[in-house]
C-alpha cells in the first residue's frame, strides 16, 4: 500500500492538480485587505435583506433563514446573527416561533436604493452595452452574467427591467434552445461608449493612453517591469483583436487593458478571479489568468481573503477608501453605517450586561471576604482572651495577680 502511495505521488498528475487549485496572491497591503474585510459582513446582511424582501409580507421565519445560512457561508445560529444588527433586523416572537422583518430605517434605505436604481437606469444600460462591446461576439450568457450582476450594480430583475426599454440596443437570443444557453446580444454599437477608463483619463490630461502604477518607489524591480510593459502602445479592449497572436506582447497588453476596464466598470473596483475566469472564452482572456494578474502588481492587487481570490484595481483606491463612489455605493454605504450602528449598540449592551454580572459577582465576593474577615477577627478575639496572660497586664503581671487574689479572698469571706 505504501509503495502504491509513493507510486501515485510520483506521477505527473498530482503537481497538475496542485497547480490547478492553488492560487497565489500579491504581497499583502493592509489598506486594501481592510477594504475587503469591511465588505464581508455587508455582503451577508445585504443577501439576508434580499431574502426577507422576497418573502410573503416581507417577513421571514428565523428557521427559514437558518436554512439559508449554508448558502451564505455562515455558521452558528441565525437568531444570534440577526440580534447583532438591531438597527437592520427586527426579531420578534409569535406563537413560540421567532420571525424577522426589516426595521423602518432599513426599509427607508431600500426605498432610497430603488429610487437611485431608477435614476441610474441609463448608466446601467450603458454599462451593459460596454460589457457586450468588449465580448468576442457581442453576446454574453445570462446565467454567467448573473454571477457578476451585483458587482456591476445590476438588480436581480435587470433583464426585464432594462432590456425592454432599450430594445433597439439589446435582445435575448437562444441559438441552442437550452434554457441555460439564453444570451443577451448587442444590436447597436455605440462609438461614444467605446472609450476605456484609461483613454478617458488620458483625454483629460491631453496625453497618450497608458496605465498608472500605484506601487511605492522602493519597489524597484516591479517598477522596472511596469515601465517596460507600459512603453508599448496601449490597446483598447473595445478594438477588434481577431488578428492578435495569442501569447504575443500585443495580446497580453490587450488582456491587461480588458481586465482593467472590467474592474473600472464595477461598483467596488474588484472582482472574484474564479468568476472572472468563467468568461475567458467570452472576453478572450488568457488561460493562466491569475499568473497574468500577478505579473502586474502595480495595476492589480490580488488578495486571498476568506478563501476567495479577488483582484482589485489599485488606482481605484486611496488607502482603504474608494476614490470615486457610484451613487449606488453611496446608498450601500449608508446601509453599512446603519449596520455598524446596530452592531455598536449590540456590543454596548453586551458590555453593560457583562459589567453588571461582574458587579454582582464582585458584591458576592466582597460579602464572602467580609464574612471571612469577621471570622478571623472573632478567632483573634478568642486567641487574645486565651493568651492575655502572655502580655503585660495579664495574670502573669505582678500587680494584676495581687488584685486578683484580693478579690478572690474578699469573696470567700
Amino acid at each position: 500500500m505504501i509503495r502504491d502511495l509513493f507510486g501515485i505521488l510520483g506521477t505527473k498528475k498530482v503537481p497538475l492538480l496542485i497547480r490547478r487549485f492553488s492560487l497565489c496572491s500579491t504581497k499583502k497591503d493592509p489598506d486594501l485587505e481592510s477594504a475587503l474585510s469591511r465588505n464581508k459582513r455587508w455582503i451577508v446582511n445585504s443577501r439576508l435583506k434580499n431574502i426577507i424582501l422576497r418573502c410573503p409580507n416581507q417577513v421571514a421565519s428565523v428557521k427559514f433563514l437558518q436554512k439559508k445560512f449554508k448558502t451564505l457561508d455562515l455558521q452558528g445560529k441565525a437568531l444570534n446573527w440577526l440580534k447583532k444588527y438591531p438597527c437592520c433586523f427586527q426579531v420578534y416572537l409569535e406563537d413560540d416561533e421567532y420571525y424577522c422583518r426589516l426595521t423602518k430605517p432599513m426599509m427607508a434605505l431600500v426605498e432610497e436604493e430603488e429610487l437611485v436604481k431608477d435614476a441610474q437606469e441609463p448608466v446601467l444600460a450603458d454599462r451593459l452595452a460596454k460589457l457586450l462591446m468588449m465580448s468576442v461576439n457581442q453576446r454574453l450568457n445570462v446565467v454567467k452574467l448573473n454571477e457578476f450582476k451585483r458587482s456591476f450594480g445590476f438588480s436581480d430583475d435587470y433583464v426585464i427591467r432594462i432590456l425592454p426599454k432599450y430594445s433597439d440596443v439589446f435582445r435575448i437570443v437562444n441559438y441552442s434552445g437550452r434554457k441555460s444557453s439564453m444570451e443577451i446580444e448587442l444590436l447597436l454599437w455605440k462609438p461614444e461608449l467605446a472609450v476605456s477608463a484609461v483613454e478617458a483619463a488620458a483625454n483629460k490630461c491631453g496625453s497618450e493612453p497608458s496605465f498608472s502604477c500605484s506601487l511605492p518607489s522602493t519597489w524597484t524591480k516591479p517598477w522596472e517591469r511596469f515601465m517596460e510593459f507600459n512603453a508599448s502602445p496601449y490597446i483598447s479592449p473595445y478594438e477588434d483583436h481577431g488578428d492578435l497572436v495569442e501569447g504575443s506582447k500585443e495580446s497580453k497588453k490587450r488582456s491587461v487593458g480588458l481586465v482593467h476596464e472590467l474592474l473600472s466598470l464595477t461598483l467596488w473596483k474588484k472582482l472574484s478571479i474564479v468568476k472572472l475566469s468563467h468568461f475567458k472564452r467570452e472576453f478572450g482572456l488568457p488561460e493562466r489568468l491569475n499568473s497574468m494578474l500577478l505579473k502586474h502588481p502595480g495595476i492589480f492587487y490580488v488578495a486571498n481573503k476568506y478563501q476567495v481570490h479577488t483582484v482589485l484595481l489599485r488606482e481605484g483606491y486611496n488607502g482603504s477608501e474608494l476614490i470615486h463612489k457610484d451613487p449606488l455605493v453611496v446608498v450601500k454605504d449608508k446601509f453599512g453605517e446603519l449596520m455598524q450602528q446596530g452592531l455598536y449598540e449590540y456590543n454596548h449592551r453586551r458590555y453593560l450586561a457583562n459589567q453588571e454580572k461582574k458587579r454582582e459577582k464582585g458584591i458576592e465576593s466582597l460579602k464572602s471576604v467580609v464574612r471571612k474577615k469577621d471570622r478571623i477577627h472573632d478567632e483573634d478575639d478568642v486567641n487574645e482572651q486565651e493568651n492575655h496572660g502572655d502580655r503585660p497586664g495579664g495574670l502573669f503581671d505582678t500587680e494584676e495577680r495581687k488584685r486578683f487574689y484580693q478579690i478572690l479572698f474578699s469573696d470567700t469571706q
